[in-house]
């Protein structure tokens, strides 16, 4: 099973690189990238989880309908992507709930960091999916929380994936940065191991961020992007695919786990 995921924001990422971008443009780039992937993946039949912050939302009610209407899931991913507080988390699951008329019971935290899980809790969440169990350096060490899915607070946790045994985050720099083939290896073994894939992107990566002068990123980040990022996703989903993998909604998926567990007790 896999578990795709895209990290619907204001297109706020130029900040970390000393740049500013208009708050509509935020909503343009953002919007544009949501538009190619709900295609790719009505094209491809499957579904994800969209992690929306509030203010895309309110700001984008008609991308947030389609999201609906096509059949995926809407998770919160906070009220703002760069400002946090705690009440933001209860805010933005209802705002969500208004605008998209679906229970919401996942959240992700902005830029993966941690959050309180007893506040995830008090807000009503099911599950959150905010810990890539590896290291990146400036960003978080997380090689002390576990590599699979396991419960805090009653909030199921379901970490991104990562390889076994070196903890190779497979999430959206390492498919501008390595190989297909490499990340096609290490997915299977993950896959393996796990029994399932939980991965995630974000939507301004499948638009053009080789524009140095505007958004100021490092290659790492802006390699690959745009149309030849959305074929190499396409690429990844649709040998998923002939391998057998089914794609479901990280909700979906979250509702089983927690049923069965409650079960075994």
């Amino acid at each position: 099973m896999i578990l795709l995921s895209f990290d619907v924001e204001e297109f706020d990422m130029p900040m970390e690189y000393g740049k500013t971008i208009p708050f509509d443009e935020q909503l343009a780039i953002s919007t544009q990238g949501t538009l190619s992937i709900l295609a790719l993946l009505k094209e491809a039949g499957a579904k994800a989880t969209f992690f929306c912050t509030a203010n895309y939302a309110v700001n984008k009610p008609e991308i947030i309908a389609q999201m609906v209407a096509d059949g995926h899931e809407i998770a919160s991913h906070g009220y703002y992507h760069s400002d946090f507080k705690v009440e933001h988390l209860l805010q933005s699951k209802l705002k969500l709930e208004e605008i998209s008329h679906t229970p919401v019971t996942g959240f992700r935290m902005a830029r993966m960091m941690p959050v309180s899980e007893r506040e995830i809790a008090k807000a009503g969440y099911l599950y959150n999916s905010s810990i890539n169990p590896t290291f990146i350096p400036g960003r978080y060490n997380n090689f002390a929380k576990p590599r699979t899915w396991f419960f805090d607070h009653d909030v199921l946790q379901i970490p991104a994936s990562v390889s076994p045994l070196i903890r190779f985050p497979l999430f959206w720099l390492t498919f501008h940065n390595v190989s297909l083939s490499m990340i096609k290896f290490m997915s299977a073994s993950a896959h393996r191991k796990d029994g399932y894939l939980n991965l995630y992107f974000h939507p301004w990566e499948f638009t053009d961020l080789n524009q140095p002068e505007r958004f100021g990123f490092p290659n790492y980040v802006s390699k690959l992007s745009g149309d030849a990022y959305l074929k190499k996703i396409s690429d990844f989903i649709y040998w998923a695919k002939n391998r057998g993998y089914a794609f479901a909604r990280t909700g979906d998926f979250a509702e089983v786990i927690t049923k069965n567990y409650s079960l075994s007790f």
